[in-house]
């Protein structure tokens, strides 16, 4: 049986209307990049998901202001220990089946994967925390302009040479 996501399940009427029309109207735009300053062997490296995964001691993500306006999303972003299991965590995305990260974290947050990768020597280190926030946003400036610039104080304060951003 094929698994179908539907990114708009929330949606109603006109607004589900709009929103895959505002969707298909977006023109791809250039990548920013910027090159490693040394080898990923001698890296930190910290993972992003946008799965709204967070401990199950943090505060929730707010999906009740998403139920009553799903023009908004909350713009907030949780950290996650390096060595968090599965056990520890509940997801908070409203587009996601959660049974799946929950049962195994590594599908939304691999860490055990990163884990293998800085064990193997294929990656310098686990960053000692990783981040997740809600990948569905419509409309991302407090995202942007608020939380985007504290978790890259706090990726510069754990030494992260480089991020790998996890979709949900």
């Amino acid at each position: 049986m094929d698994k179908i996501v539907d990114s708009y399940r929330y949606l109603r009427g006109v607004s589900k209307t709009l929103i895959k029309k505002w969707v298909k109207l977006e023109a791809p735009r250039e990548i920013p990049w910027t090159p490693l300053a040394k080898p990923l062997s001698e890296s930190t490296v910290a993972l992003i998901s946008t799965g709204g995964i967070a401990l199950r001691t943090d505060r929730p993500f707010d999906q009740e202001g998403e139920r009553q306006n799903p023009w908004w999303g909350d713009p907030s972003y949780r950290v996650i220990p390096r060595g968090t299991k599965a056990e520890d965590i509940r997801v908070y995305h409203m587009h996601i089946d959660p049974r799946y990260g929950e049962q195994d974290l590594n599908c939304l947050l691999p860490l055990d994967r990163l884990d293998e990768l800085a064990n193997s020597g294929a990656v310098g280190r686990a960053a000692p925390s990783h981040y997740s926030f809600m990948g569905y946003l419509l409309d991302p400036q407090e995202l942007l302009i608020k939380s985007m610039p504290m978790m890259i104080e706090h990726l510069r304060a754990d030494g992260v040479d480089a991020a790998v951003f996890i979709p949900a």
